[in-house]
């Protein structure tokens, strides 16, 4: 099994790619949507976000309001570290499983979509690494015409992020989304094409830290269901 590492930043154009790799039939595990889950009402990230930036942050309804603690991580670098370090184990449990799934199911080629897969740390899991890149305007200007923002609100949200060029340094291959649609789905191309080929013996390896985690997660699994359940079933009813 290959497990693939997609990411990028603040609209570089990652979810398009993302979007190329499920239309290419490629399954996708989306750190986003992972994340939205582990903090709905009531769930451990849930209960750790409202206690460490209080009920201020919650909807009528009891969710959290994601736009209203968006603005506030992103003002305050110490923040926004909390809630990084505060949410990381709920979704990196929550990616493991994703992947599990795939797994069981079948998929030989997996691609894990997280916009801070450096800054997790999660880049171990991966082989390769597909950075989505774009220049510093580019993506300046991007910004300011999807969200309707200011130059200066554009340019916060950029600098709160690591740093596209340093991330493309770190990448095992690079998508250039400087240019047209086009030109992105060509490149695309040649990286489907480079991920779905037999891997070779010294990639396989290199493809084993990925599936260790993944087996790790599998075996604490099996272990936490059978001491729940195990005993119990064999019990005389």
């Amino acid at each position: 099994m290959r497990i693939v590492g997609l990411t990028g930043g603040i609209a570089s154009g990652k979810s398009t790619v993302s979007n190329l790799f499920k239309s290419s039939g490629v399954p996708v595990v989306d750190a986003d949507v992972v994340a939205r889950d582990v903090v709905r009402k009531g769930t451990g990230g849930w209960k750790r976000i409202v206690r460490a930036f209080g009920e201020e942050i919650l909807q009528d309804n009891g969710e959290i309001d994601r736009a209203l603690l968006g603005q506030i991580v992103f003002s305050d670098p110490t923040k926004r570290q909390l809630l990084n370090r505060l949410l990381a184990p709920f979704i990196s449990s929550g990616l493991f499983w994703e992947v599990v799934k795939l797994w069981i199911k079948g998929s030989k080629v997996i691609v894990i979509d997280i916009p801070l897969l450096f800054e997790a740390k999660m880049d171990q899991w991966a082989n390769p690494i597909v950075v989505v890149w774009v220049d510093s305007e580019t993506q300046l200007q991007r910004l300011m015409t999807r969200d309707g923002i200011s130059e200066q609100q554009a340019l916060n949200r950029i600098n709160a992020q690591t740093s596209l060029d340093w991330k493309r340094t770190k990448a095992d291959i690079v998508i250039d989304n400087s240019g047209s649609l086009k030109e992105t789905k060509e490149q695309f191309q040649k990286v489907l094409m480079e991920i779905t080929r037999p891997l070779t013996w010294r990639e396989f390896g290199l493809s084993r830290k990925g599936a260790f985690w993944i087996l790790v997660s599998v075996t604490v699994g099996v272990l936490l269901w059978r001491n729940v359940y195990g005993e119990n079933s064999s019990k005389p009813h």
